[in-house]
């Protein structure tokens, strides 16, 4: 499958359906999308041991890729083929601890597109809706 002949909405049905390999990310961090329409998506997230700061809490980080993952992918997905992008903010606010070994919910919303930037912002949400993250990003459209 030629990755450059398919829409960013066809890229991320093709990583939904599983007939593309997900990016190697979602084995370090493991997520995974569920649902995808052109300017949204949503994921499915589980931290676990392995993503623990000194004190024993989930790292910081762990929010922020899977946010960084979410706002990227909402945008990606309302280009067209052949378009890339890439993160040049993210802004996040943790609001809450995020718990091990429980399913995570992501959604990215695109916010505008123009012709060099995509704006749009994230949640990380534990499965009830309880708000631990939330995120904006902008994205450089790169194109051809």
């Amino acid at each position: 499958m030629m990755m450059k002949n398919l829409t960013g909405l066809q890229q991320m049905q093709a990583i939904l359906n599983g007939d593309i390999p997900a990016p190697s990310i979602s084995e370090v961090i493991p997520m995974k999308p569920i649902d995808v329409s052109e300017g949204n998506v949503t994921f499915e997230a589980f931290a676990n041991e392995r993503h623990l700061n000194p004190m024993g809490g989930v790292h910081g980080g762990f929010a922020a890729t899977v946010l960084d993952t979410v706002t990227a992918c909402a945008v990606h997905s309302a280009l067209p083929a052949g378009v890339s992008y890439s993160t040049i903010d993210l802004n996040i606010k943790m609001v809450r601890p995020v718990p091990q070994n429980t399913r995570l919910v992501a959604k990215g919303n695109l916010m505008n597109l123009s012709k060099s930037l995509g704006i749009s912002q994230g949640t990380l949400t534990t499965e009830e809706g309880k708000l631990l993250a939330t995120a904006t990003a902008t994205c450089l459209i790169i194109r051809p």
